[in-house]
Formats: C-alpha cells, sequence, structure tokens
C-alpha cells in the first residue's frame, strides 16, 4: 500500500467538499479548519530498568464553539502532531453531526503500550495527566480512552488530575471504571452505536437474508462490532483480523471463541478451522458489509477499486481518503461514514459527563434507548441531505456538521 497521506490535509479536504452545499461565507470556513491551540509535551518517565526515557505527547483542541473540547488520548508508536490534530477536527465534525454539545479535542503519546509494563504505563498516564491538568475539566476539556487506552488509564488520569486540584471532578474525565463514576454501556458503546447506523443502512440497502460482515480489526471496536452484528442483527461474521493479520471463515466465525483464541496466542491468525488471509485481501473480500475498526488510511485510491463489499461502515477513524471516496462512490458502495458510525463512544461518553455533573446514573437500557434514538436519528437527517443534493453520504454528513459549527461560531461572534 502506498504511503500514507497527512490526515490533516485529509480533514481540510472534507471540510472543503461541503462549501458547494452551504450559503457561507469562505472566511468563517477558513476560521473553523485549524485547531485553535495544540499542547506539545515531553515527559521524562522513570522505566523499570532505573533509566529515565522521554516521550512526546501531544493535546489539540481544535473547535468549541458548540460546547468544550471532546475527546480520547491515543497510546500508539506512529503518534504525530498531525494525526491529533486531524483527530481533533474530526471530533468537532462527530459531535456536530450528532447534535452533542462539545467541540473536538484529541489527545497521544508516542509510545508502544505493548513493551511497557503496567507500571511503566501507570508512571506514564499520570506524567501526561499532570502535563494537561491546566488545560483541561469539566467544562473546558473531556479526555476519554482512545487506541490502546481504557478504563484503568482513566482512573489513573482522573485520579492524577483530583490530586492535582484537591477536589473530586467525576466528570473531568469519560470512560472511567464504573466503580469511580463511569457509566453504564461505555464498553461497547462505539459498536453498539455502529450497530445501530450498520442497521439502518442495511434497511435502506434492503439487505435481507445471510448478510455477510468482514471486520478490519480486532480491538475493542472490532470485536464488540462483531459480537453484536452476530447476536443482535444475525450476521454472518466471515473475517476479522488485528494487526498481525486475519482469518476467514466462509460459513461464520464466532465472534468469543476468536477472542479467546486471540487472548490465548496474541493474534486472531491461526484460529482453528479458519484460512489465514492479509488485512489488505480482508479489504478486498466479497461480503455485504466491510467494517474498517483499526487505524487511518486503509482504503486508499491503490485498493478501493478492488472493495467489493455493498457497505462500508467506519468504526474506525479515517479510514478512507478522498480519492478512496470518489472510487467508491462510483462503483455504488455506500459508504457510511467515521463521523457518524463511531460517534456512539463520545455520545455515551457526553452521557457519563451529565451522570458525573448530576451525581445520577441511569441503568444500561438507558443508557442504550437514549444512544439508539441520537444514532438512528442522524443516519437519517444525513441522508435526506445526500438524497436532496444527490452526494454521497460522507459529504452530506460534512454539510450538517460544518453547518452545525458554523451557526455556533457566527452566533458567538469573533472576539477578540
Amino acid at each position: 500500500m502506498a504511503g500514507k497521506d497527512n490526515p490533516f490535509e485529509i480533514v481540510l479536504r472534507q471540510i472543503e467538499s461541503a462549501k458547494p452545499y452551504l450559503d457561507v461565507e469562505p472566511d468563517i470556513i477558513e476560521a473553523i479548519k485549524y485547531p485553535k491551540e495544540v499542547l506539545t509535551l515531553h515527559l521524562p518517565v522513570k522505566m523499570d530498568n532505573g533509566k529515565v526515557k522521554v516521550f512526546t505527547a501531544y493535546r489539540s483542541h481544535h473547535n468549541n464553539a458548540r460546547g468544550p473540547y471532546k475527546g480520547g488520548v491515543r497510546y500508539h508508536p506512529n503518534v504525530t502532531l498531525e494525526e491529533v490534530m486531524a483527530l481533533s477536527a474530526w471530533m468537532t465534525f462527530k459531535c456536530a453531526t450528532v447534535g452533542i454539545p462539545y467541540g473536538g479535542g484529541k489527545g497521544g503519546i508516542a509510545c508502544n503500550p505493548k513493551e511497557m509494563s503496567q507500571s511503566e504505563l501507570e508512571r506514564l498516564s499520570r506524567a501526561y495527566a499532570l502535563g494537561i491538568s491546566r488545560f483541561m475539566g469539566t467544562d473546558i476539556d473531556i479526555p476519554a480512552p482512545d487506541v490502546y487506552t481504557n478504563p484503568q488509564v482513566m482512573a489513573w488520569f482522573v485520579d492524577t488530575y483530583e490530586k492535582v486540584k484537591g477536589w473530586s471532578e467525576p466528570s473531568a474525565y469519560t470512560g472511567k471504571p464504573i466503580n469511580i463514576g463511569g457509566s453504564e454501556g461505555r464498553g461497547d458503546a462505539t459498536a453498539k452505536g455502529g450497530m445501530y447506523t450498520i442497521r439502518e443502512a442495511a434497511k435502506y440497502l434492503k439487505l435481507t437474508g445471510k448478510v455477510t460482515v468482514a471486520i478490519q480489526g480486532y480491538g475493542n471496536a472490532g470485536y464488540f462490532a462483531a459480537k453484536l452484528l452476530h447476536d443482535e442483527l444475525g450476521y454472518t461474521i466471515i473475517a476479522v483480523s488485528d494487526s498481525k493479520g486475519g482469518i476467514l471463515k466462509k460459513d461464520g466465525l464466532d465472534p468469543d471463541d476468536v477472542l479467546k483464541h486471540k487472548r490465548e496466542t496474541g493474534s486472531v491468525i491461526n484460529y482453528p478451522g479458519s484460512e489465514n488471509i492479509t488485512n489488505e485481501d480482508l479489504l478486498e473480500l466479497e461480503c455485504d458489509i466491510l467494517v474498517p475498526a483499526a487505524l487511518e488510511d486503509q482504503i486508499t485510491k491503490d485498493n478501493a477499486d478492488k472493495v467489493k463489499a455493498k457497505m462500508v461502515a467506519e468504526l474506525a477513524n479515517g479510514p478512507t481518503t478522498p480519492e478512496a471516496d470518489k472510487i467508491l462512490h462510483k462503483n455504488g458502495v455506500f459508504l457510511v461514514p467515521d463521523i457518524l458510525t463511531n460517534a456512539g463512544g463520545v455520545t455515551v461518553s457526553y452521557f457519563e459527563w451529565v451522570q458525573g455533573r448530576m451525581g445520577l446514573w441511569w441503568t444500561e437500557e438507558e443508557v442504550y434507548d437514549r444512544l439508539e434514538r441520537i444514532m438512528v436519528k442522524s443516519f437519517n437527517d444525513i441522508l435526506e441531505i445526500a438524497k436532496r443534493h444527490d452526494i454521497d453520504m460522507r459529504t452530506a454528513d460534512y454539510v450538517l456538521a460544518v453547518s452545525r459549527v458554523v451557526e455556533a461560531t457566527k452566533v458567538r461572534g469573533f472576539w477578540p
């Protein structure tokens, strides 16, 4: 696969794609493109061998016209400034897509958590939480989990933040363990929101009978997507993959048994009764629904013509490049964009924030009911725009999201 595009350049092009369908002054669009501020940190951390290692970390504040900055923190060797800026922008438009009162933020640390001990991860996490503590809070910026971070990391974050501030503030972070103010339903929220969106898209496309699904990525989002699509919608999961490769079984995989195998062996590959395939092979399989649930820039101009799925539902952030979008649309592939498909995570994070501020927690059923209503409405709002202008779903999504951010920006005005 060709070298990756600059993710922030992709965001700028996606914003530009909405302009022909909006009656908005170009300078207003220009004003909402770029992050308002980005913090770069160099975190010295004492490792288990007694040596000190310096990690580079970031927190990007993209736009807060619609509310406090909101977005996860990822731990990954390939974290870059441009990636974090792009992710924070996607969060701005994701929150606007589903109508929740947030702007966009994002954080990341360039590290390999798979090579670090639990104690090293804790020291790194607390160093990061201390470093951004003057840059965030309940009404400023509310971080959450992302790639290779989890409720335990959020517990270290919030504990550090509260010790620094000297008071309890459970709404300063979301994605926390339930016993310290987390929300029911947060663990599978991204996949649950994706399932509701995929279900609505499948109704629109009239997918019936044996609906086949291939999922790239078998982390938290990918596993829960496989399980929910299999258990609740009755879809057949024919292929899944992780960073080491993928597996194919045309008569269907058991998501829980595959997860058990992955935990025992470190990968989904070599799962009994399946055929090993590459991640590239998975993207090109004959199936009804392709779910990219890994990292950015997976479907590009080099392989988009080979995608045979009827629907691509982006559970990952930015898995499809703008050139690939055009090819998929030309080939009749119905793409459900990332800032809609994976918005279930930030939506339930919003619920957690609200609950933390109220000191009143909802049942899992209440959380799912609220999430379903938001995701179904958002899908139909975007579909209506796509039909009205005869455009693809991603462009329609940006027409909706950009218009909402522009409206908030214009009514606030520019000061100072």
